[in-house]
């Protein structure tokens, strides 16, 4: 346990974000991550991506470089895979599920990216904005029946026990949402749920410097 506790790291003077918000905010872990110099080839391997070497949380997760490989490829398979027949969901609408998933959870971090990648790719940050404001019950009221039973859907994915049930997928296929969109739905949300939790667990947010 004294090993442990040596790595452990404190942040007393840290400029922490007091409320939802898409800009880009800072991230600090509560363990110490290896330097970059000092990652195997095999946990630079399992960030798919080298340049995310740069990142102190994906760093840690190096850790146990398998889990991070499957963990990425898993995200970059949710949010950068297109339908062949273009019938899945849109990328706008799977950032916003993922941000829906973040702003239950209280993930401020995550939140943040994924609320601005929907704003910019919707072009509507008015709408997304009321999401991290107001909550999802106030959103809700507010939005288009599309963006409603989305937000909907994804709330109640998240939530535990998950609340999900046929009555979101009828008012998903009402609004227009085909099957195979409400799979990346649930994809998207599912997915978010289990990495808010792993971020939330290892560090904190920060707001940009200066």
């Amino acid at each position: 346990m004294s090993a442990i506790r040596e790595h452990l790291l404190d942040h007393p003077d840290l400029d922490r974000p007091e409320h939802f918000t898409r800009a880009n905010l800072g991230w600090v872990p509560w363990f110490e991550p290896p330097a970059q110099e000092e990652l195997t080839p095999e946990q630079i391997a399992g960030l798919v991506e080298p340049q995310r070497a740069g990142n102190a949380y994906f760093r840690l997760l190096a850790l146990d470089p398998a889990v991070l490989e499957a963990r990425t490829r898993a995200d970059l398979d949710i949010f950068h895979t297109a339908s062949r027949t273009g019938d899945g969901l849109p990328r706008p609408e799977r950032e916003l599920a993922a941000a829906v998933a973040s702003r239950v959870n209280g993930c401020v971090f995550c939140a943040s990216v994924h609320a601005r990648f929907a704003a910019t790719l919707s072009k509507r940050p008015e709408d997304v904005d009321a999401l991290l404001v107001d909550g999802v019950e106030v959103a809700v009221e507010r939005l288009d029946e599309r963006w409603a039973a989305i937000v909907e859907a994804a709330a109640a994915l998240t939530v535990t026990p998950p609340r999900f049930a046929s009555a979101h997928v009828e008012r998903l296929r009402a609004a227009g949402v085909g099957d195979e969109a409400i799979g990346d739905l649930v994809a998207s949300a599912g997915f978010f749920s289990w990495a808010n939790r792993l971020m939330l667990s290892l560090g904190e947010p920060e707001n940009p410097a200066g």
